[in-house]
């Protein structure tokens, strides 16, 4: 890893990597002393669907997109800046699916993947889709929002910000895709000691350090945001 230099550019991005850590830990701080109120509003279908999903929705999004989001208010950046464009979309798209498949063959292999479903892993999902219209399609819309399009593109900021810093003349050596993956597996408790916790976390690595290269490859982060949205914890046993 390159030393950190006295770039203009390179400061900065290392401050905005400060804020964003600050903020997310700022609001998991919140969210952990709170947890049991929060998993009980979230739980009480006394309170109407939309309500819950807007509140669990607005604390995801201080975990993974404030940062990302006061930042580049900060710096006066746009988010088209980071890749969300429609150049390059497709081969986008395709090579971020490609890096999912290493995790489907395990999952199949070991016969946990029955179905799909986008955001299974979120509470409300089941409880949005069996209400009404327009509140399943509103809730639907805060759910792919806060847990698909900031999560995906909370990494790719990330990233960004880190090969600013730690610029690397590899192309396929990528220091933020590398730290984001490491991160994700730390975020998630993707490490384990068994054959079977290692093999996953491998594919895990493999998703996340593939749709950023891809990110940097293209230039086009959707393939990014398309992964987070229709494949990760979408399918279920």
């Amino acid at each position: 890893m390159s030393k950190l230099s006295k770039n203009p550019a390179q400061k900065k991005a290392g401050f905005d990597l400060l804020i964003i850590i600050a903020v997310t830990f700022a609001v998991l701080g919140i969210i952990i002393v709170f947890q049991s109120d929060i998993n009980k509003f979230a739980k009480n279908t006394e309170i109407a669907i939309l309500f819950r999903v807007l509140g669990m929705g607005f604390a995801q999004f201080g975990v993974a997109g404030l940062g990302i989001s006061l930042v580049t208010l900060l710096r006066k950046e746009n988010f088209w800046e980071h890749g969300l464009h429609r150049k390059s979309v497709l081969p986008a798209v395709l090579f971020s699916i490609l890096s999912y498949i290493p995790i489907l063959v395990f999952r199949f292999a070991a016969g946990s993947i029955k179905g799909w479903l986008p955001f299974q892993s979120v509470w409300m999902t089941n409880e949005v889709l069996d209400s009404a219209f327009p509140v399943n399609v509103i809730g639907m819309i805060v759910i792919a929002v806060c847990w698909g399009f900031f999560e995906g593109f909370n990494y790719v900021v990330i990233s960004d910000k880190i090969n600013t810093v730690y610029p690397s003349n590899k192309k396929w050596l990528n220091w933020g895709a590398l730290i984001c993956a490491l991160m994700c597996l730390l975020i998630h408790g993707m490490v384990g000691v068994t054959p079977k916790a290692l093999i996953e976390a491998l594919c895990i690595f493999i998703i996340i350090y593939g749709i950023l290269v891809t990110k940097e490859v293209t230039g086009n982060a959707w393939g990014c945001i398309f992964v987070f949205i229709f494949m990760w914890n979408a399918f279920y046993s």
